[in-house]
């Protein structure tokens, strides 16, 4: 799956020169949190969010810093926060650096974006122009719509059998010494445990194999200080 499978367009955004009360109204009334601010020809020069709103001087929420810290920042840091803080256009709060994809971007590597960036959406750029936004609620639905198609599937046992011990082979939380029964798609796990956390992890795998349609859990915890087999 990629950007283009699951991104918003047309897209809506405000120019460097729309006020803040504008902007602010415009998030409110189609209730989003985050505009890609461009010029006329559609060319991105930034990105107001929430967050660029939160600290300002008539909520009173500014930062406020003791002055000796302040001595320290420097004059330079304390006027642009002041001026983010108490703007009155888009063009003077608006992060002017934002992180963008492209179309044909996978959708793994938006979310290590968002992710590393901590930032909650991406505008999308084609020829330099925005063509789209992706953000976390898209992805969301991309899941929806994923897990709601799949329909089940009657799948035979040794094949279920195999592609759960494949899947729990593949990871590195563990799994070497469960084991994995298998009847009219009902998946049985027993065995031991190194870490309780691992029993989940085992559920979730066999639960995602095609074709199964229970996963029972007998599996025990061996406790590491005391050699004792827990149920």
């Amino acid at each position: 799956m990629i950007v283009e499978d699951v991104m918003t367009a047309p897209v809506i955004s405000v120019e460097p020169s729309t006020t803040i009360a504008e902007a602010a109204k415009l998030m409110l009334a189609d209730r989003i949190s985050g505009l890609p601010v461009t010029m006329r020809d559609g060319t991105l020069v930034g990105m107001l969010s929430e967050g660029d709103l939160l600290r300002r001087g008539e909520l009173g929420t500014e930062r406020k810093r003791p002055s000796w810290l302040e001595f320290l920042i420097g004059s330079g840091k304390l006027a642009d926060e002041y001026v983010r803080s108490h703007g009155r256009k888009v063009e003077q709060v608006m992060s002017t650096d934002p992180v963008t994809t492209r179309r044909d971007a996978p959708i793994e590597e938006i979310v290590t974006a968002m992710d590393r960036h901590r930032i909650k959406r991406l505008p999308v750029i084609d020829n330099g122009k925005v063509v789209g936004i992706v953000a976390r609620s898209d992805v969301l639905r991309a899941l929806a719509r994923t897990l709601s198609a799949v329909s089940p599937e009657v799948v035979a046992d040794d094949r279920i059998h195999k592609a759960v011990l494949e899947e729990m082979d593949k990871q590195n939380w563990g799994g070497r010494f469960i084991r994995v029964r298998v009847e009219n798609g009902v998946v049985t796990l027993t065995g031991a445990i190194l870490d309780e956390r691992e029993r989940e992890a085992a559920k979730v795998a066999a639960e995602n194999v095609p074709g199964v349609k229970e996963v029972v859990d007998q599996l025990r915890w061996f406790e590491p200080s005391s050699g004792i087999l827990m149920g």
